[in-house]
Order: C-alpha cells, then structure tokens, then sequence
C-alpha cells in the first residue's frame, strides 16, 4: 500500500490553516481589503523514462488579502505501482513586501519512504523582472540542517493560446542529511521545458521534457543505494487555476 501521506502531521497542518485563515478576515475589516482565495494546479503530469511512468504534481491554494494572506503548497512524485517517493506540505504566512514579491514564513513537511522531515521556512515568491516567476526558500530541518531551493520559470507566448514555459530548479544543503541522501553541496539541478495549449484560460494541457541530475556526496549517497543520478523524461500533463 503506497503512503500518500503522514495522517497526523496533515491533521496538524489542516488545524493551522483553518486557524491562520480565520485570523486574516480580522486584518481585512481593519484595512477594508477583501479576503479572495485561488488554487492552482501548477502541474498534474506523467513522466516517462524507460518504459516506467511516474506521476507528479505541484500545487497551491492561497487565501489572502491585497497585504497578506495564506498559503498552502503541495508537491510530490509517485511510480506507477510503486509507493510515494516523495510528498511534501508547506503552510506559510505571506505578506507583500514589494510590488512584485510576497515574504513567506512557515513549516514544510516532507513525507517519505524513508525517515520524514519537518522544517522551518523563510522565502519569497513573486516577479523578478523580465516577468520570470521567482520562488526562494531557506530551509532548517527538526536535525538541525540548513539548505536552499531556487525555482524559475518563464512564460514564452508564442500565440494567443500557445505557451512555451522553460523552468529551472536548484537545491543546495549547507550539511550531509545522510538518512535522507542528501549532502552537502548543490544536490539536485533540474531543467524542464513545457509546451502548453490553453483550451481555456483556467485549462491548458501540455506537453513536454524534464531532466534532472543529482551531484556531489548527494550523488554518491544515491549511488550506495543503486539509484540512478540523472534521467530525462518526456510528460504529457494539465494545468489549471480557479
């Protein structure tokens, strides 16, 4: 039986969220703004590398003010007929700090097989310039260990309904975790581009190819336990908002 997720720390996470977005209406009386709230399913797709299918997904509810808001962030890859490699929850506070970018504040935890990770978070999100989509986070573990990711993408119109999206990702740990196969160093890079056509402009199927590689004593540990250290996959996918 695959493990989708931790019962007790979603509960947890469930609690929180219910409490901090009863809070927000408060703050919203006081400065007149609108709560309004906007899930995005950033990515619901199939991988496939040699012959084997993998199912991800990245996702994000947001219930906020013009000032301040909520966040709740999903992501996660599974194997076709195998358990959850990865599952991992965020629930941050965020708030505007510039025109463009959100300060966020949190928890994340990170469900798995092997053994599970709770961290503190602190980042920002927004628009760099050029309009690339920024998303920055330092990370410290319930063990201690202080990393960092960096996400971007871009948005190439190439028609009215035809997008080219290029997107990147680094993770960076500042100390070995070897429990969970991550040294320290640049761990992972990954690299995709998608090709999305928008039935809809809350609705677009896509299409596409990820690559990803894994370096330094991230890499080794993944040897010692046989796994590969790069791939490259070609997906077919949707993506939605409301």
């Amino acid at each position: 039986m695959s493990r989708l997720s931790n019962p007790g720390a979603l509960q947890r996470l469930t609690v929180a969220a219910l409490a901090l977005t009863a809070a927000i209406p408060v703050a919203a009386d006081m400065k007149d703004d609108a709560v309004m709230s906007k899930f995005m399913l950033d990515r619901f797709e199939t991988r496939r590398d040699d012959g084997q299918d993998l199912l991800a997904w990245e996702a994000q509810l947001n219930v906020h003010t013009d000032y301040q808001g909520l966040a709740l962030k999903l992501d996660g890859e599974r194997p076709e007929g195998g358990p959850t490699e990865s599952a991992e929850y965020q629930l941050l506070y965020q708030r505007l700090v510039s025109e463009f970018f959100d300060a966020q504040f949190g928890i994340r935890y990170d469900d798995q097989p092997g053994p599970s990770r709770s961290y503190a978070v602190a980042g920002l999100q927004g628009l760099a310039p050029y309009w690339f989509e920024i998303d920055a986070n330092l990370y410290l573990s319930d063990e201690g260990d202080l990393s960092a990711s960096l996400e971007a993408e871009y948005d190439l119109l190439l028609t009215q309904r035809l997008v080219l999206q290029p997107a990147a990702e680094l993770n960076v740990a500042f100390s070995d975790d070897e429990e969970i196969g991550v040294g320290s160093g640049l761990g992972t890079a990954e690299l995709g581009v998608r090709l999305r056509y928008e039935l809809h402009r809350k609705f677009a199927p896509y299409i596409g190819v990820h690559w990803e590689k894994k370096f330094g004593d991230t890499a080794d540990f993944a040897r010692e336990e046989g796994e590969d250290i790069e791939s490259t996959t070609y997906l077919l996918g949707v993506t939605a908002w409301f």
